[in-house]
């Protein structure tokens, strides 16, 4: 088929329109066929809830050897499956038969509306299916067929295999084939809802909603957890940190989900009243797990998500974590441990937290920091503390989740 200069663009905008969207997937390939069969349906439906979500037309999520493909003439389809936990990535695609000839027709069209005079291109093929051709074969008659478009339509091609201007992928089925030219990236990981549900410990900082979307990439279903220290604390903190919640809740959508605002201020009261100052920190962090494990096994979830990164702060050396849970049965997971501060803040950046992270009314976040924390705690160190306080510390912490607000909201 060959296409004038002039006409290129109408014909793309009549005959050829990229209808369909190819998502890719990684680490769920790779489990066995019943784990993957379940894991690619909830892909599937979870892409289902995103476009759905952003208000995405489209008429059909289908699964197809390995990817998922998603029937959508929408510009706006791609930018939203690229936001879902599990894809690797995405392409707007054309499509056509699996007929070569069908094949070099549309690279011959598309690459002539999207190659300029004097830029370089490559033609990357690959197929599944039974076919009389090889990938190499279809790749060479695509380069030819894009040449001579090009050439016939006043322009001045070259080919460069290993640096090109423009690459022109075809993904040959056994009946389908699909050319396009680039690919969104996604978040990759697991499809949320593979996972048991965790409670995550959120502030209004930059790190914990950076470790809870860290696994969220895993496949986990949040449930945040806020400990709003009250007279000791900053009201903006509150603020942050459940507009942090929501943004990472929006990552999720089409499920309802719980936010849970513990009124901490009472307990550090009772605690400031007993404790060493220099512990002050190690108690908090303590008392958060605890509560954190009562919301647990409230909400029949099967693990705590802190934002810890080892040294960063005076509660994080590896002696008072390791005193702030001594005798402590919790599964906590530290997803930040390892992550240096510009680490952290370039996800944050990415996932939309950090602006509201950094905000400030240019007063502390916490009152109650002492002025020279403990940093090397003793190993009984917090649970010490813990043994001189004149109340019943399990009950108190039964009643401030059982007098928790919990914000319900569905995106």
């Amino acid at each position: 088929m060959s296409v004038s200069s002039a006409d290129t663009e109408a014909f793309l905008s009549h005959d050829y329109k990229k209808t369909i969207l190819i998502v890719r997937y990684g680490e769920l390939s790779l489990k066995s066929k019943g784990v993957r069969d379940r894991y690619e349906q909830i892909l599937k439906n979870n892409i289902q809830q995103m476009l759905d979500y952003c208000g995405v037309q489209y008429s059909q999520v289908q699964r197809d050897f390995g990817r998922i493909f998603v029937h959508t003439e929408d510009i706006g389809a791609a930018a939203a499956v690229s936001r879902v936990f599990g894809v690797v990535s995405v392409s707007s695609a054309y499509t056509c038969s699996s007929v070569p000839e069908d094949i070099t027709s549309l690279c011959a069209a598309v690459g002539a509306a999207d190659i300029g005079s004097g830029e370089t291109f490559a033609v990357r093929a690959r197929r599944s299916g039974n076919h009389s051709f090889t990938s190499n074969d279809i790749a060479k008659e695509c380069g030819d067929a894009i040449w001579n478009q090009l050439t016939e339509n006043g322009k001045t091609p070259a080919v460069d295999l290993k640096n090109p201007d423009k690459e022109i992928f075809v993904e040959v089925r056994q009946k389908q084939s699909y050319i396009y030219f680039d690919a969104l990236k996604g978040p990759g990981g697991f499809p949320t809802g593979t996972q048991s549900k965790m409670v995550v410990l959120l502030s209004g900082g930059i790190d914990s909603p950076v470790a809870a979307w860290l696994m969220m990439k895993r496949g986990v279903e949040i449930i945040p957890v806020f400990f709003d220290n009250e007279e000791y604390g900053n009201p903006i903190s509150t603020e942050k940190a459940i507009e942090n919640a929501k943004v990472l809740l929006r990552w999720m959508p089409g499920r309802k989900h719980k936010i849970y605002r513990i009124n901490h201020g009472k307990y550090m009261e009772k605690m400031m009243a007993t404790a060493h100052p220099k512990n002050i920190c190690l108690l908090c962090k303590r008392s958060m797990f605890k509560t954190a494990g009562a919301v647990m096994k409230k909400e029949g979830a099967s693990g705590i998500i802190t934002g810890s990164s080892l040294g960063q702060v005076a509660s994080q050396t590896a002696e008072n974590m390791l005193s702030e849970t001594y005798g402590l049965s919790l599964p906590l997971y530290h997803p930040l441990i390892a992550l240096d501060k510009q680490e952290i803040i370039d996800i944050a950046q990415k996932i939309g937290t950090f602006d509201i992270s950094i905000r400030s009314n240019g007063e502390k976040e916490c009152l109650a920091v002492p002025d020279k924390p403990e940093v090397k705690a003793l190993l009984t160190a917090a649970a010490d503390e813990e043994n001189k306080m004149d109340f019943d510390l399990d009950a108190f912490i039964q009643k401030m989740v059982e007098d928790a607000e919990i914000i319900e909201v569905k995106f």
